[in-house]
Protein backbone atom coordinates (compact mmCIF):
# COMPACT_ATOMS: atom_id res chain seq x y z
CA UNK A 1 0.00 0.00 0.00
CA UNK A 2 2.99 2.68 0.91
CA UNK A 3 4.31 1.82 -2.65
CA UNK A 4 2.18 4.43 -4.21
CA UNK A 5 3.25 7.14 -1.90
CA UNK A 6 7.08 7.24 -3.28
CA UNK A 7 5.28 8.99 -5.85
CA UNK A 8 4.72 12.31 -6.14
CA UNK A 9 1.43 12.84 -8.18
CA UNK A 10 0.31 9.88 -5.98
CA UNK A 11 1.19 12.03 -2.98
CA UNK A 12 -0.91 14.88 -4.49
CA UNK A 13 -3.56 12.95 -5.53
CA UNK A 14 -4.28 11.34 -1.86
CA UNK A 15 -4.34 15.15 -0.82
CA UNK A 16 -6.54 16.65 -2.93
CA UNK A 17 -8.62 13.81 -2.71
CA UNK A 18 -9.32 13.91 1.10
CA UNK A 19 -9.93 17.49 0.68
CA UNK A 20 -12.56 16.85 -1.28
CA UNK A 21 -14.08 14.41 0.39
CA UNK A 22 -14.28 16.46 3.58
CA UNK A 23 -15.75 19.19 1.85
CA UNK A 24 -18.09 17.46 -0.71
CA UNK A 25 -20.36 15.73 1.66
CA UNK A 26 -19.96 18.55 4.03
CA UNK A 27 -21.56 20.53 1.90
CA UNK A 28 -23.97 17.40 0.76
CA UNK A 29 -25.62 17.66 4.39
CA UNK A 30 -26.65 21.00 3.31
CA UNK A 31 -28.11 20.35 0.45
CA UNK A 32 -29.84 17.06 0.74
CA UNK A 33 -31.65 18.48 4.01
CA UNK A 34 -32.71 21.25 1.79
CA UNK A 35 -34.50 18.31 -0.53
CA UNK A 36 -31.94 19.97 -3.08
CA UNK A 37 -29.80 16.37 -3.93
CA UNK A 38 -30.22 17.74 -7.68
CA UNK A 39 -28.70 21.21 -7.49
CA UNK A 40 -25.08 19.08 -7.42
CA UNK A 41 -25.73 17.43 -11.09
CA UNK A 42 -27.05 20.85 -12.57
CA UNK A 43 -23.91 22.47 -10.96
CA UNK A 44 -21.41 19.52 -12.54
CA UNK A 45 -22.93 19.80 -15.91
CA UNK A 46 -22.10 23.45 -16.06
CA UNK A 47 -18.60 22.96 -14.72
CA UNK A 48 -18.29 20.95 -18.09
CA UNK A 49 -18.99 24.08 -20.02
CA UNK A 50 -17.07 26.20 -17.65
CA UNK A 51 -14.26 23.19 -18.46
CA UNK A 52 -14.26 23.30 -22.06
CA UNK A 53 -14.72 27.77 -21.91
CA UNK A 54 -11.37 27.03 -20.18
CA UNK A 55 -9.78 24.67 -22.30
CA UNK A 56 -10.87 27.17 -25.56
CA UNK A 57 -9.28 30.48 -24.12
CA UNK A 58 -6.10 28.79 -22.40
CA UNK A 59 -7.88 29.57 -19.40
CA UNK A 60 -7.35 27.54 -16.52
CA UNK A 61 -10.13 25.17 -16.77
CA UNK A 62 -10.49 24.72 -12.67
CA UNK A 63 -10.80 28.84 -12.12
CA UNK A 64 -13.03 28.80 -15.37
CA UNK A 65 -15.42 25.77 -13.91
CA UNK A 66 -15.70 27.99 -10.87
CA UNK A 67 -16.72 31.22 -12.85
CA UNK A 68 -19.53 29.30 -14.44
CA UNK A 69 -20.42 27.77 -11.46
CA UNK A 70 -21.06 30.11 -9.68
CA UNK A 71 -23.04 31.76 -12.28
CA UNK A 72 -25.21 29.02 -12.59
CA UNK A 73 -25.54 28.32 -8.69
CA UNK A 74 -27.07 32.05 -8.46
CA UNK A 75 -29.04 31.60 -11.70
CA UNK A 76 -30.79 28.57 -10.00
CA UNK A 77 -32.03 30.83 -7.23
CA UNK A 78 -33.07 33.40 -9.92
CA UNK A 79 -35.56 30.99 -11.44
CA UNK A 80 -36.47 29.71 -8.39
CA UNK A 81 -37.98 32.48 -7.24
CA UNK A 82 -40.00 32.53 -11.10
CA UNK A 83 -41.40 28.92 -10.09
CA UNK A 84 -41.98 29.32 -6.66
CA UNK A 85 -44.63 26.44 -7.11
CA UNK A 86 -41.78 24.01 -8.94
CA UNK A 87 -39.04 25.22 -7.32
CA UNK A 88 -37.12 21.75 -8.99
CA UNK A 89 -37.55 23.27 -12.34
CA UNK A 90 -35.20 26.11 -11.81
CA UNK A 91 -32.33 22.98 -11.08
CA UNK A 92 -33.36 21.34 -14.44
CA UNK A 93 -33.50 24.29 -16.41
CA UNK A 94 -29.70 25.21 -15.32
CA UNK A 95 -28.77 21.05 -15.62
CA UNK A 96 -30.31 20.92 -18.90
CA UNK A 97 -28.38 24.25 -20.15
CA UNK A 98 -25.34 22.96 -18.38
CA UNK A 99 -25.72 20.13 -20.57
CA UNK A 100 -26.07 22.23 -24.32
CA UNK A 101 -23.73 24.34 -23.57
CA UNK A 102 -20.58 21.79 -22.61
CA UNK A 103 -22.20 19.78 -25.93
CA UNK A 104 -21.25 22.24 -27.97
CA UNK A 105 -18.53 23.45 -26.63
CA UNK A 106 -17.04 20.42 -26.50
CA UNK A 107 -16.50 20.29 -30.41
CA UNK A 108 -14.42 23.30 -29.99
CA UNK A 109 -11.89 21.97 -27.63
CA UNK A 110 -8.35 21.04 -28.51
CA UNK A 111 -7.45 17.41 -27.30
CA UNK A 112 -10.68 15.62 -26.32
CA UNK A 113 -8.53 13.88 -23.99
CA UNK A 114 -8.00 16.81 -21.73
CA UNK A 115 -11.72 17.41 -21.65
CA UNK A 116 -12.93 13.64 -21.11
CA UNK A 117 -10.51 14.11 -17.96
CA UNK A 118 -13.02 16.15 -16.32
CA UNK A 119 -15.67 14.27 -17.04
CA UNK A 120 -14.56 10.83 -15.29
CA UNK A 121 -12.11 12.70 -13.24
CA UNK A 122 -8.12 12.41 -12.89
CA UNK A 123 -7.41 12.81 -9.54
CA UNK A 124 -3.47 11.74 -10.56
CA UNK A 125 -2.84 14.75 -12.90
CA UNK A 126 -3.53 17.31 -10.76
CA UNK A 127 -1.24 20.69 -11.44
CA UNK A 128 0.03 23.43 -8.72
CA UNK A 129 -1.89 25.69 -9.36
CA UNK A 130 -5.35 23.30 -9.07
CA UNK A 131 -3.36 21.72 -5.58
CA UNK A 132 -3.32 25.44 -4.12
CA UNK A 133 -6.96 26.10 -5.79
CA UNK A 134 -8.58 22.88 -3.34
CA UNK A 135 -6.82 24.02 -0.59
CA UNK A 136 -7.49 27.33 0.05
CA UNK A 137 -11.31 26.38 -0.93
CA UNK A 138 -11.21 23.23 1.36
CA UNK A 139 -9.92 25.87 4.36
CA UNK A 140 -12.99 28.43 3.08
CA UNK A 141 -15.51 25.77 3.05
CA UNK A 142 -14.53 24.06 6.53
CA UNK A 143 -13.71 27.65 8.07
CA UNK A 144 -17.47 28.71 6.98
CA UNK A 145 -19.12 26.35 8.01
CA UNK A 146 -18.29 26.40 11.52
CA UNK A 147 -18.99 29.37 11.73
CA UNK A 148 -22.42 29.70 10.75
CA UNK A 149 -23.41 25.58 12.11
CA UNK A 150 -26.11 27.02 14.66
CA UNK A 151 -27.79 29.28 11.76
CA UNK A 152 -27.42 26.79 9.56
CA UNK A 153 -29.12 23.89 10.87
CA UNK A 154 -31.64 26.26 11.83
CA UNK A 155 -32.47 27.25 8.53
CA UNK A 156 -32.55 23.70 7.12
CA UNK A 157 -34.97 22.52 9.91
CA UNK A 158 -37.17 25.72 10.03
CA UNK A 159 -36.41 28.30 7.58
CA UNK A 160 -39.29 30.33 8.90
CA UNK A 161 -38.32 30.44 12.32
CA UNK A 162 -34.82 31.38 11.69
CA UNK A 163 -36.08 34.36 9.91
CA UNK A 164 -38.27 35.62 12.72
CA UNK A 165 -34.92 34.97 15.15
CA UNK A 166 -33.20 37.84 12.91
CA UNK A 167 -31.03 35.78 11.27
CA UNK A 168 -29.71 36.91 8.28
CA UNK A 169 -31.67 33.64 6.01
CA UNK A 170 -30.87 35.16 2.43
CA UNK A 171 -27.25 36.10 2.87
CA UNK A 172 -26.51 32.88 4.65
CA UNK A 173 -28.20 30.98 1.79
CA UNK A 174 -26.24 33.31 -0.67
CA UNK A 175 -22.96 32.70 1.30
CA UNK A 176 -24.03 28.32 0.70
CA UNK A 177 -24.77 28.38 -2.88
CA UNK A 178 -21.66 29.74 -3.50
CA UNK A 179 -19.67 27.53 -1.80
CA UNK A 180 -21.60 24.95 -3.03
CA UNK A 181 -20.89 26.00 -6.60
CA UNK A 182 -17.24 26.25 -5.86
CA UNK A 183 -17.13 23.15 -4.16
CA UNK A 184 -18.42 21.28 -7.26
CA UNK A 185 -16.17 23.09 -9.87
CA UNK A 186 -12.92 21.36 -8.00
CA UNK A 187 -14.71 18.26 -7.53
CA UNK A 188 -15.06 17.62 -10.93
CA UNK A 189 -11.60 17.48 -11.52
CA UNK A 190 -10.93 14.77 -9.22
CA UNK A 191 -13.82 12.32 -9.22
CA UNK A 192 -15.39 13.67 -12.58
CA UNK A 193 -18.05 16.19 -13.29
CA UNK A 194 -20.84 13.23 -14.12
CA UNK A 195 -19.85 11.50 -10.65
CA UNK A 196 -20.13 14.69 -8.22
CA UNK A 197 -23.66 14.79 -7.18
CA UNK A 198 -22.87 11.29 -6.10
CA UNK A 199 -19.46 12.16 -3.96
CA UNK A 200 -22.45 15.13 -2.63
CA UNK A 201 -25.41 12.53 -1.76
CA UNK A 202 -23.88 8.76 -1.18
CA UNK A 203 -21.32 9.70 1.72
CA UNK A 204 -24.59 11.74 3.18
CA UNK A 205 -27.16 9.06 3.12
CA UNK A 206 -24.28 6.59 4.94
CA UNK A 207 -24.28 9.20 7.59
CA UNK A 208 -27.90 9.15 7.78
CA UNK A 209 -28.42 5.45 8.45
CA UNK A 210 -25.94 5.23 11.36
CA UNK A 211 -26.17 9.02 12.93
CA UNK A 212 -28.55 9.97 15.50
CA UNK A 213 -28.08 13.61 15.42
CA UNK A 214 -27.39 16.38 12.91
CA UNK A 215 -24.23 16.84 13.94
CA UNK A 216 -22.79 13.05 13.90
CA UNK A 217 -24.40 12.81 10.59
CA UNK A 218 -21.88 16.02 9.28
CA UNK A 219 -19.10 14.41 10.80
CA UNK A 220 -19.91 10.90 9.73
CA UNK A 221 -20.60 12.20 6.03
CA UNK A 222 -17.13 13.38 5.58
CA UNK A 223 -15.68 10.32 7.24
CA UNK A 224 -17.58 7.76 4.88
CA UNK A 225 -16.69 10.32 2.03
CA UNK A 226 -12.75 10.14 3.04
CA UNK A 227 -12.91 5.86 3.60
CA UNK A 228 -14.11 5.67 0.03
CA UNK A 229 -11.96 8.01 -1.72
CA UNK A 230 -8.79 5.93 0.37
CA UNK A 231 -10.05 2.99 -1.00
CA UNK A 232 -11.09 4.39 -4.95
CA UNK A 233 -7.67 5.87 -5.28
CA UNK A 234 -6.34 2.27 -3.79
CA UNK A 235 -8.28 0.23 -6.11
CA UNK A 236 -7.78 2.75 -9.25
CA UNK A 237 -3.75 2.60 -8.50
CA UNK A 238 -3.46 -1.09 -8.46
CA UNK A 239 -6.45 -2.01 -10.93
CA UNK A 240 -5.65 0.48 -13.32
CA UNK A 241 -9.36 1.97 -12.47
CA UNK A 242 -10.80 5.28 -12.99
CA UNK A 243 -10.55 6.73 -9.05
CA UNK A 244 -13.75 8.63 -10.00
CA UNK A 245 -15.72 5.43 -10.60
CA UNK A 246 -13.73 3.17 -8.01
CA UNK A 247 -14.68 6.15 -5.26
CA UNK A 248 -18.60 6.30 -6.33
CA UNK A 249 -18.64 2.41 -6.57
CA UNK A 250 -16.63 2.15 -3.11
CA UNK A 251 -19.64 4.39 -1.74
CA UNK A 252 -22.37 2.94 -3.40
CA UNK A 253 -21.55 -0.73 -2.12
CA UNK A 254 -21.06 0.08 1.69
CA UNK A 255 -24.42 1.76 1.45
CA UNK A 256 -25.76 -1.50 -0.36
CA UNK A 257 -24.96 -3.11 2.80
CA UNK A 258 -25.70 -0.61 5.31
CA UNK A 259 -29.14 -1.19 3.79
CA UNK A 260 -29.01 -4.86 4.28
CA UNK A 261 -28.01 -4.64 7.56
CA UNK A 262 -30.76 -1.89 8.61
CA UNK A 263 -33.55 -4.13 7.01
CA UNK A 264 -32.14 -7.06 8.34
CA UNK A 265 -32.20 -5.35 12.38
CA UNK A 266 -35.90 -4.22 11.47
CA UNK A 267 -37.07 -7.72 11.13
CA UNK A 268 -35.32 -9.38 13.80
Amino acid sequence: MFEMFSYDFMRRAFIVGILVSIIVPLIGTFVVNKKNSMVGDALSHSSLAGVALGLIFGINPVIAAIFVCVIAAFGIEIIRKNFAKSSDLSTAIVMSSGIGLAAILSDFVPGAANFQSFMFGSIVAIPDIELYTVIIVSFIVIVTYVLLYKKLVYIIFDEDGARLSNINVGLINKIFTFLIAITVAIASRTVGALMVSSLMVIPVSCAIMVSHSFKRTVINSSLFGVLFTIIGINMSYYFQLKPGGSIVLTGLLVLIILMIVNKFRKNN
